[in-house]
């Protein structure tokens, strides 16, 4: 069949990473250090790192909520795009991994601007939400993918419109279109739950950038 897509290889992976990635020796050195301090490897990926910072850039975001943060690369990556008065709000359920992130904030000069809500992220989103905070101008989503659909529920209030939904690992390992996967068959059904949710959301229109482990990317149409 005929196709207008170019399919990544691992060597054209391997080119964008090179020519467009803003991971440096620290982020590089923050993820080793968490790794020695038990987080799991399952950041974003070096070549999702300039993507976020020009798509932030571009919408000239101030304001990032983050669902499920792990050790604070994605944050560090996302707050350095922000201006002077921006903030990201990071909600992580596991205090060691809190405890993690606001150290590495620091040790970044980002201690002003990145903020840690602990505990199950679901129940943070709802005392954000009874806390009639300024709205947000981009979530960004890479938790317990089961409940990615009831993440962008439970944030929709906190999105300004304009905003935009970030959903990470949205090719779910490169299982996303098997529907009888073997492999980690609830995260890959909760992805598949979340695109098809995101794609057929009547007030955003979405799209999904393959890039890393892929990313599915709403613009909020209506409130």
């Amino acid at each position: 069949m005929a196709t207008n897509s170019t399919f990544l290889t691992p060597e054209s992976n391997t080119y964008i990473t090179e020519m467009f990635s803003s991971e440096d020796q620290f982020l590089r050195d923050l993820n080793t250090q968490a790794i020695a301090h038990g987080i799991p490897a399952i950041s974003i990926s070096p070549e999702q790192t300039n993507f976020l910072q020009v798509l932030l850039r571009t919408m000239q975001a101030r304001r990032v909520l983050e669902i499920g943060s792990l050790a604070g690369y994605s944050a560090i990556t996302m707050a350095r795009a922000l201006p002077a008065n921006g903030s990201v709000v990071c909600c992580e359920l596991v205090a060691d991994w809190c405890d993690f992130i606001e150290g590495k904030a620091q040790e970044a000069g980002l201690g002003n601007v990145i903020s840690v809500r602990r505990g199950p992220a679901l129940a943070t989103l709802e005392h954000l939400c009874a806390e009639n905070i300024e709205p947000f101008d981009v979530i960004f989503i890479d938790a317990d993918k089961p409940n990615y659909v009831n993440y962008v529920q439970a944030a929709w209030p906190l999105l300004r419109l304009g905003g935009i939904v970030i959903g990470d690992n949205a090719l779910a390992w490169g299982y996303v279109s098997d529907e009888n996967t073997e492999f980690e068959p609830h995260n890959v059904k909760g992805i598949r739950a979340f695109n098809h949710f995101m794609a057929h959301h009547a007030k955003l229109q979405s799209t999904l950038v393959p890039l890393g482990d892929g990313m599915t990317i709403g613009f909020k149409l209506e409130h």
